[in-house]
């Protein structure tokens, strides 16, 4: 089950800082995101990778963490809760890996609607400083 080394690999990377360049080694060429404020697909590692390391920056506080993970097969699922600006955010990363452990796929939703509008806000701003 490649969704189990890829958890590994992604649990290792989140607690040693989110940082790019590791981001990248969990991450295949042609994967995809899907963000839940951007309504096309993100193609490409290098636009996943920008889109994970600032979700890292942004939603990443001291009240981050994951609730639960479902597995089966080369597919997760990862509930997470966090605050932002005292808005109580709820979401799901839905992570499809390849049968090496890396992500070829990566969708996030968020729930509710003022937690989406805070995470579009602050991640457009990161994101923004990041291409600076």
């Amino acid at each position: 089950m490649s969704a189990h080394k890829g958890l590994e690999n992604w649990h290792r990377i989140l607690d040693g800082g989110n940082q790019p360049e590791e981001l990248a080694t969990i991450i295949r060429e042609d994967a995809v995101f899907h963000s839940p404020v951007v309504h096309t697909p993100q193609m490409g590692r290098d636009i996943v990778v920008a889109y994970l390391a600032a979700a890292g920056v942004v939603l990443n506080t001291d009240k981050f963490h994951y609730a639960r993970e479902l597995v089966d097969g080369n597919q997760a699922m990862l509930e997470f809760f966090t605050e932002l600006d005292g808005i109580q955010i709820n979401g799901i990363d839905l992570i499809t890996f390849d049968d090496d452990g890396l992500i070829t796929d990566f969708k996030v939703m968020v729930r509710p609607l003022k937690a989406i509008n805070k995470v579009w806000e602050m991640m457009g701003a990161q994101l923004a400083k990041a291409s600076a």
